[in-house]
C-alpha cells in the first residue's frame, strides 16, 4: 500500500506517541468500508487498546457494516480532536490521525470480553457499574458484536 506524504510538512504528526495520544483522548472514529467500489463510512464510539494498537467497537449482529466487513476487511478510520474554529482567520485548529488497517468480527468470548472491557474503560469515567448492568454474565456476550480493527499504520495532521 503506497504511503502518501503530507503535503505541507508543518501539519505532518510524525511522532508515533502524539498521534497514540489522540486515539487514547477521542471518543469517536469514522471507519470507511467499500464493498465492489461501493463506499460506506460509519462514525462510532471506540475503546482504544494501546498495548495490542488496535480498536473495538460494539455493534448488532447485522447490518450493513457487517454485510461490508464480510466481504472486504480493508478499513480506513480518522479521529479528529477539534480544537475549534478561529475566526477571522479562515483557519481550524485540530489534530487527526488516519489509520489503515483491517477490520474483523470478533467472535470469540475472551476476546469479546477484553473489546468490550477496553471500551467501556475508554468511554465511562466509572465503567463498572455499566459492565454490571448491561453485561452480568458470559451469555450477554452474544447479545451484541464487537468489531476489532487492526492497525497497520498511522498518519497524523494538525491545525493550530
Amino acid at each position: 500500500m503506497n504511503r502518501y506524504h503530507v503535503r505541507r510538512k508543518e501539519k505532518e504528526i510524525a511522532d508515533a506517541g502524539e498521534m497514540r495520544e489522540i486515539l487514547a483522548s477521542g471518543r469517536l472514529a469514522a471507519v470507511a468500508l467499500c464493498r465492489e467500489g461501493e463506499p460506506y463510512i460509519v462514525t462510532m464510539n471506540y475503546g482504544w487498546d494501546a498495548e495490542n494498537e488496535a480498536l473495538y467497537f460494539h455493534c448488532a449482529h447485522e447490518g450493513m457494516k457487517i454485510d461490508f466487513i464480510l466481504e472486504n476487511d480493508r478499513v480506513c478510520a480518522t479521529v479528529v480532536e477539534d480544537r475549534g474554529y478561529r475566526h477571522g482567520e479562515c483557519e481550524h485548529a485540530y489534530r487527526s490521525v488516519v489509520i489503515r488497517g483491517t477490520i474483523g468480527i470478533v467472535e470469540e468470548l475472551e476476546e469479546k470480553k477484553h473489546g468490550l472491557k477496553v471500551l467501556l474503560e475508554h468511554q465511562e469515567k466509572e465503567p463498572e457499574p455499566i459492565r454490571k448492568r448491561t453485561l452480568p454474565d458470559d451469555g450477554s456476550y452474544g447479545k451484541l458484536g464487537v468489531l476489532k480493527i487492526d492497525i497497520e499504520n498511522m498518519t497524523g495532521k494538525q491545525g493550530l
